[in-house]
Order: C-alpha cells, then sequence, then structure tokens
C-alpha cells in the first residue's frame, strides 16, 4: 500500500465547488424543498459531481481532512460545508483572508501533523508556491477536484 498523508488540505473556492463565495453567490444559503442548495436569490448552487466522493474516500483511509480558504466570507463557506454535508468530514478548518502560509502555520500547530506529512489542492498557483515552501506536497487543481485529481495527488505524494 503507498504512503498516504496524514493530513489533506482543501481550498474551496473553484477547488470544491465552481464559484467564489464571496463574489458569485449570495449569503444566506439554504436548502430548498427539493434538496438543492440555494442563495438567497434562489440560485442553485452544486459542488463539483466527486467532491463527496473525493473526502469519503481520504476520510475511509484514515487521512484527517482539513479546509484552507481565503474567502472574506467566512460564514458563508461554513454554511455551505454544512448544506452539503461536509462538515462531517473536516476535522480542521482555516477560513479567513490572508496568506495560505498562516493557514498551514495554524493547522500544522492545531494537529501537530508535520507539513511534509501534508498535502494541499488549490486552483490557485501562488497559492500551491506559496505553501510548497513549507514543504507539503501541493497539487495545483486545474479544473475541478476529482477522483482522478485525488489518485494523481496522492502518487505524487506517495513519491516524495
Amino acid at each position: 500500500m503507498a504512503r498516504l498523508p496524514q493530513l489533506a488540505v482543501f481550498d474551496l473556492d473553484y477547488t470544491l465547488w465552481p464559484f467564489w463565495v464571496d463574489t458569485h453567490v449570495e449569503p444566506p444559503f439554504h436548502r430548498n424543498r427539493d434538496g438543492s442548495v440555494r442563495d438567497c436569490n434562489n440560485q442553485i448552487i452544486t459542488l463539483y459531481p466527486e467532491v463527496p466522493d473525493v473526502l469519503e474516500r481520504l476520510h475511509g483511509q484514515g487521512v484527517t481532512i482539513a479546509a484552507a480558504s481565503r474567502t472574506g466570507e467566512i460564514h458563508g463557506a461554513n454554511q455551505l460545508l454544512q448544506l452539503f454535508d461536509l462538515d462531517k468530514y473536516f476535522a480542521y478548518k482555516e477560513i479567513y483572508p490572508g496568506c495560505k502560509i498562516t493557514h498551514f502555520e495554524r493547522l500544522q500547530q492545531k494537529s501537530g501533523i508535520p507539513y511534509s506529512k501534508m498535502i494541499f489542492f488549490d486552483d490557485e498557483k501562488r497559492n500551491i508556491i506559496d505553501v510548497s515552501k513549507l514543504g507539503v506536497t501541493c497539487i495545483h487543481v486545474q479544473s475541478e477536484m476529482n477522483l482522478h485529481t485525488l489518485t494523481k495527488g496522492l502518487e505524487q505524494f506517495a513519491e516524495s
């Protein structure tokens, strides 16, 4: 069995879902009678389709999961994680504006997990560049988080 990370960290906007929570959708969010998640304008909001499977796979393999987002819409991002029923997967959440290095320093302090045993998925190259300097295996999510991206990332982690 390949070596797994102890902590998998995910950005939110354009990594787990196809929008910026602070500009493209309008909180507060709610679950509609039909089960869909909607914003205050009744616009339907969705995750990337394979995100629940990605988180379930990591969770099933015993990998601790965290969120690291620089959004200013802290309440809205947390609300979406609850409404999409993803909250149960996240042991740690660092959701606030600022540098991703701060998010990782806090994740390291809270979890006690060394950077070398972490993997990070993000759509923004600048965050990948910043966080990789800490020794975290960083995966640039170029279209959406899915099982293929997870598999490639875990292979890269195992080889590092």
